[in-house]
């Protein structure tokens, strides 16, 4: 029954406790604030920059004054049904949640139908590529 309680508090108080700093590795809390959800932040986006095209992927900036950084996915239906949509939605999420990212952009990604033929670790290369080609990663200190 404690570990109950304990449990429901911890879930009921995520975002308190990220803020706090209790949680060190913000890694999915941190995902939401940093999606681009609007359809017309998408049509902005889309419209007013030119597209980086690197293997599967169309990318998109939008370079503006703010303090944090948006990402967001596009996966056309050509790609497969909803359950390979997702899948690879996730998998995308997964890497880009994997770096650091300089702030003041928002970006979206438009993935192609030939990401169905790459494994996570290619995608991964791949799409890591294009983000420092682009100028989006923090450079790391140690490296």
């Amino acid at each position: 029954e404690e570990e109950k309680k304990a449990a429901r508090y911890y879930l009921i108080n995520l975002p308190l406790l990220a803020s706090s700093g209790f949680i060190s590795s913000l890694g999915e809390f941190m995902k939401k604030i940093n999606i681009v959800k609007e359809n017309r932040d998408y049509n902005r986006i889309i419209g007013k920059n030119k597209p980086f095209r690197y293997k599967d992927y169309i990318i998109y900036i939008d370079k503006r004054e703010s303090s944090i950084y948006k990402f967001g996915f596009s996966v056309g239906k050509k790609i497969g049904n909803a359950v390979v949509r997702n899948k690879v939605k996730r998998q995308i999420k997964e890497i880009v949640s994997q770096n650091d990212y300089k702030n003041d952009f928002d970006c979206i990604i438009i993935i192609g139908k030939g990401i169905l033929n790459r494994s996570f670790s290619e995608m991964s290369q791949d799409l890591n590529f294009a983000l420092r080609k682009l100028n989006l990663v923090k450079e790391r200190k140690d490296a």
